[in-house]
Parts: C-alpha cells; structure tokens; sequence
C-alpha cells in the first residue's frame, strides 16, 4: 500500500506545479538515516505570505510552501489519533537533527524546508484533534496534509 500511497502525494505535489524528487530508497542490511523522507518537493514559484502558513494545509495554502521534505505515514483510511502518535515513534525520525539537517543539504542556499506530514486523517473531535496537532508540532512538524484533501483535488 505504500507505493499507492506515494504515488497520490506524488501526483498531488505535481498537480500543484511542484517540482518533486523522490528519495531512492535501498533496500539494505542496515537502514539510513534519511530513508525515511519520502520525496523533496520545490516550489519554483513560491507567494509570500504574511500571516504564515497553517498547520493542516489545504490545497490552496501549497502556494506559499518554498520547498519542504514531505513524509507518507499510513494509509488513507486510518486515524492519527494520539494513541497511534503515542506509540509509533518512528513517525517522528525524519525530524531529528542529523536526519533532518542531511535532508535540508539536498535542497542547498538558505532557510530551512517545511517538515511536511501526510496523515491518513486526524481526530474528528476537536479536543483529541487539538491533542494531536499539538504533539505533532511538539516533535517539530511544521505542517500535515490529510490524505482527503489529496484525494478531493486528483479526482
């Protein structure tokens, strides 16, 4: 499932005129620090933005998104719920420094990339959702995209 779910954020990211890479990722005896990075996305024609960006993007906020490294975790049909955050830390490898700071070198010059997320989907209630998006930026991400707004906007 994971290929289909990489060609949706792939296709998605593409559909929205970034340019998109993909982590050639090898299958090994030992595991990479940065095999967890699914793709390396470029904005050759980024807004500015005052206001910043939010936290769970929608389709029209990829405008003002420079360049980002972009994770895939689960399928579409689950929920990042806080037990699910709680006991998957390996959700959270791609922002730790040397992992990160590595893939913020494959984008080279200034400023550092959006740590972008995509959930399968996020808590509907608003007190565990707001549980959740809080722990997602307690661990350094700067922004998630739920597999929906992918989905709506391909088909």
């Amino acid at each position: 499932m994971a290929a289909v779910s990489e060609t949706i954020v792939r296709e998605y990211f593409e559909l929205h005129e970034f340019l998109v890479r993909q982590h050639r990722k090898y299958i090994a005896q030992t595991k990479r620090e940065d095999d967890d990075i699914d793709f390396f996305v470029l904005n050759p024609h980024p807004q500015k933005h005052d206001a910043g960006v939010p936290f769970i993007l929608s389709s029209p906020d990829l405008s003002f998104i420079e360049r980002a490294i972009v994770v895939v975790k689960g399928w579409h049909t689950e929920t990042f719920s806080m037990a699910v955050l709680a006991h998957a830390p390996e959700i959270f490898r791609f922002v730790e420094p040397k992992v990160f700071q590595q893939a913020a070198r494959a984008f080279g010059g200034n400023g550092a990339p959006t740590k972008i997320l995509v959930v399968p989907a996020l808590p509907q209630g608003e007190d565990a959702r707001q549980q959740s998006v809080e722990l997602l930026r307690s661990k350094g991400i700067d922004a998630v995209i739920p597999f929906r707004v992918m989905l709506a906007d391909l088909i």
